[in-house]
């Protein structure tokens, strides 16, 4: 079980690295921390890092601009605009070769961490976006875990064997706020989401249970008003859950507000919950049947939740990406085990 402060993440897929890197800016003329604002060492030294790191290791500008295919006056430019920006001498000039001065070799020493940094970076980003190989980042409810979103994945990898998933499971307003940040590519989710920022699809209906122990006095019932539950004691997920929101929203329709004796953070805790007596449920079909409890189907009001995908509105999609959008698209009215 995961809590909401640390909801459970996962990559998988087929082989291949997923990296991170990031490359830290010194301080601006300022002096005050990292930045790529026009003052910033990040922003001056950059684009003469690669052209620094060049002629240093070959120790001679000709070769270097070769090796660099840019003409040697640019490349000698932008080395004498380098030792003027540091104010520090990085070569001992002899014709046209050159030796690193100290301060040189110091310096060459943190460009070249920074290089493989971004030469990680670049990797890793075009590795993401890869059309045959690249990266998903999904997230998807507690409750849809056990089998829908394993059986998503499974049938998608049919035709696309190497694509990779990063999976984020926790609740919903959670799953917004990771769309938000750029850390999650898609979700699955319940309610739809309705923000002028986002672009969401219904994909499908789940039918909600009034889920009673087995020695209730519903239990003996098939169907049931949710009205004749308002006097029970409910068991039910946290604030901040979609089925929270919609277990409120349907027993206000029914006429009265749930009694709460426990708010948890996943739906088989609930109902284990309801067979030990604490109380009364509204939840999803379980995957597997649990002893000790009786499902019953509530006949008014209509007690459903929506299940749909959503992303963030204008955000570009990867080829991954947007394979896998379409395949979830596809799935329309057909996206929950039957």
């Amino acid at each position: 079980m995961t809590s909401r402060g640390g909801a459970a993440a996962g990559a998988v897929g087929a082989g291949g690295r997923t990296g991170t890197g990031a490359v830290g800016a010194g301080t601006g003329s300022g002096g005050t921390g990292a930045g790529l604002d026009a003052e910033s060492w990040a922003a001056r030294l950059t684009p003469r890092l690669a052209y620094f790191a060049g002629v240093a290791r070959t120790e001679h500008v000709t070769r270097a601009a070769e090796q660099l295919s840019v003409p040697q006056s640019t490349l000698s430019r932008a080395m004498a605009r380098l030792e003027e920006d540091l104010g520090v001498a990085l070569f001992a000039r002899r014709g046209r070769t050159v030796a690193l001065t100290p301060a040189g070799r110091a310096f060459l020493a943190s460009v070249e961490r920074a290089l493989v940094e971004v030469e990680r970076a670049a990797e890793s980003v075009r590795a993401d976006a890869d059309p045959a190989a690249g990266k998903v980042a999904f997230g998807f409810l507690h409750t849809l875990g056990s089998e829908t979103v394993p059986e998503l994945i499974r049938a998608f990898r049919v035709d696309h064997p190497r694509v990779r998933f990063q999976l984020v499971q926790t609740y919903g307003e959670a799953m917004i706020e990771r769309l938000r940040a750029g850390e999650l590519d898609l979700c699955l989710t319940s309610p739809v989401p309705d923000a002028p920022d986002l672009v969401a699809r219904r994909l499908d209906e789940q039918r909600l249970r009034l889920v009673v122990p087995d020695d209730h006095r519903l239990a003996s019932r098939r169907r049931v008003r949710l009205a004749e539950a308002a006097e029970e004691t409910f068991v039910t997920l946290e604030s901040g859950y979609g089925l929270r929101r919609i277990t409120d929203a349907l027993c206000a329709e029914a006429g009265f507000r749930p009694r709460v004796a426990f708010e948890g953070e996943e739906a088989e805790t609930l109902r284990g919950l309801v067979a030990a007596g604490l109380g009364v449920a509204l939840l999803p079909p379980p995957a597997v049947a649990r002893p000790g409890v009786v499902e019953l189907t509530v006949s008014a009001p209509r007690a459903v939740r929506e299940i749909g995908v959503a992303w963030l509105d204008g955000h570009p999609d990867t080829p991954p990406v947007a394979a896998f959008k379409k395949f979830l698209l596809s799935r329309r009215g057909a996206l929950l085990p039957q």
